[in-house]
């Protein structure tokens, strides 16, 4: 079992940065490819990022992308999303999300992924 617990999110006006923090409990945090998706009020819960558990591969959604940047550090078990230039449209609940998984090939379907963290708010004001 892995327990994920995310951190950083905030109120941030339009154009400013925040970066968010996933940490995992247990020792098999570093074979596993995490994801960040993100969740707005009456939407579903769609696709931002995600790192292969090596950290060598990384995706993201057309609609973050050269703005967000996934990364993680397996020997303190986190994962991070760095969002800069931030947009009213990035408002929404991000969560972490765990796929026990060594391919390079991670699904960004959010039914694929095993374990999912609590959820962090991020609310960026115009």
């Amino acid at each position: 079992q892995v327990q994920l617990v995310e951190s950083g999110g905030g109120l941030v006006q339009a154009g400013g940065s925040l970066r968010l923090s996933c940490t995992a409990s247990g020792r098999t945090f570093s074979s596993y490819a995490m994801g960040w998706f993100r969740q707005a009020p009456g939407k579903e819960r769609a696709f931002v990022s995600a790192i292969t558990w090596s950290g060598g591969n990384s995706y993201y959604a057309d609609s973050v992308k050269g703005r967000f940047t996934i990364s993680r550090d397996n020997a303190k078990n986190t994962v991070y999303l760095q969002m800069n230039s931030l947009k009213p449209e990035d408002t929404a609940v991000y969560y972490c999300a765990g796929r026990n998984t060594y391919l390079n090939n991670i699904p960004r379907a959010a039914t694929s992924y095993d374990y999912w963290g609590q959820g962090t708010q991020v609310t960026v004001s115009s």
